[in-house]
């Protein structure tokens, strides 16, 4: 994946300061300051500039109006409201600088590239600005709100932003407000969504496990679901809505449990989750995913987990699916879940606790720093400084040899500026 850029505050306020009033300054500074994408730049209008609110109302997120853009922003549409008594509110905030036409999206791109490399910015692009204003949030918020504030999903944030900053801390685990809970319930019963939040906080149903269920895995008469793993009771709340739901489709329907209300197709993963997100959002749940509604029984199992590698010293897959009993693709999803949480360090395809194994991310430093102290080492040497099993220990020093890090000779290692020390 490609490294995120940061562009040079210094340099980059600077530019901000030659471009007070030009379409340039605005288009830079909703970039940086707000994180908007060059469409939004393009479709913002008046109306979505809420300075009572002290916010930015998009079609799909809100975003907190910056200290220091408010006022710019106030500024502006006074000028605009001088030239428009009629009134401003539905014209588009980006207006080109001669003929007052809305900007198109192709245009804010090429009038932030002129001004960026004029500010000695020749290597951000306008999307790097969204990118950093989304790096100093994570500095400072959870995960799922900057996920809120910015329109992109958590997982999306992770991949591309744990690395690289220090901030985006963990959501505190599990903390659900059940009367706040309850009434989302309430209010979303009749619909996919509302089964689906049923499901997962009464039966701790995975979202995969949702998404694939079919009539012919509820055994309403024997009051369970047979899964492939395992059965699961009903409670008597999910059974009514499971009944309601039977009833009301259609021959020509499709078996799926979970059929989207319009064209009556199966649910997948993702809208599942949007739909599940967006109505807990609306219930005031904006911390709370789909995964934290599960009952007890999957914390039960994580830490049955972590006490198992604790015992062990190092787990596998495998361990997992014999200790609980499950299939190995459930099995990787609560180890990839402690990962996430930083519960559990993942190196090849085995799991340490924190502290007990160097993570991947400082394989390389270590054996570089330790080979210029001693010269070479040998795999066991490795395996001690790395705290890792010796088969893993294997494949990590022939990654690093075949990416040129390394030279092994026989059975030492070296670093390649040492060629001149390898003896047999």
């Amino acid at each position: 994946m490609e490294k995120n850029r940061r562009p040079d505050e210094a340099a980059l306020r600077r530019l901000l300061e030659r471009e007070p009033h030009g379409p340039e300054g605005l288009i830079l500074r909703l970039a940086w300051l707000e994180g908007l994408t060059r469409e939004e730049i393009a479709g913002l209008t008046w109306k979505q500039v809420s300075f009572l609110d002290n916010r930015l109302e998009l079609p799909d997120r809100m975003v907190p109006l910056d200290a220091e853009l408010r006022p710019y922003l106030w500024r502006l549409r006074e000028v605009r409201a001088a030239e428009d008594p009629e009134g401003v509110d539905g014209q588009a905030v980006a207006l080109s600088s001669r003929g007052r036409a809305p900007l198109r999206p192709e245009s804010i791109s090429r009038l932030a590239r002129t001004a960026l490399d004029r500010g000695g910015q020749e290597n951000i692009r306008l999307l790097d600005l969204r990118y950093d204003w989304i790096s100093r949030q994570l500095e400072t918020q959870d995960w799922p709100e900057v996920a809120r504030i910015s329109g992109v999903e958590v997982a999306t944030l992770q991949i591309r932003f744990a690395g690289c900053v220090p901030g985006g801390r963990d959501a505190p685990s599990g903390q659900v407000d059940e009367f706040k809970l309850w009434k989302v319930l309430q209010k979303e019963r009749n619909s996919p969504a509302g089964l689906a939040l049923w499901m997962a906080w009464q039966l701790g149903l995975q979202a995969q496990e949702m998404t694939s269920l079919t009539w012919e895995q509820v055994d309403l008469e024997g009051n369970r679901l047979c899964l492939g793993d395992r059965e699961v009771t009903l409670t008597s709340a999910v059974r009514r809505l499971l009944e309601d739901t039977k009833l009301r489709r259609e021959a020509e329907d499709d078996p799926h449990v979970l059929l989207t209300e319009r064209s009556r197709k199966p649910i997948d993963l993702p809208r599942l989750s949007r739909m599940t997100r967006a109505a807990l959002i609306r219930g005031g749940l904006e911390r709370i995913a789909l995964r934290d509604l599960r009952k007890d029984d999957s914390r039960e199992e994580e830490e049955k987990i972590l006490q198992r590698t604790l015992e062990q010293g190092v787990l596998s897959r495998k361990d997992v699916t014999e200790l609980l009993g499950l299939s190995k693709t459930a099995a990787y999803g609560r180890l990839r879940r402690l990962v996430e949480r930083r519960r559990l360090v993942r190196i090849g395809g085995k799991y340490y606790l924190p502290g007990t194994a160097v993570p991947p991310e400082r394989h390389l430093e270590l054996i570089r720093a330790y080979l210029e102290r001693a010269g070479f080492a040998y795999r066991q040497d490795i395996v001690e400084l790395l705290r890792i099993q010796p088969k893993q220990c294997t494949l990590v020093l022939r990654h690093l040899v075949s990416a040129g890090e390394l030279v092994q000779i026989g059975q030492k290692y070296y670093l390649p500026q040492n060629e001149e020390r390898k003896v047999e």
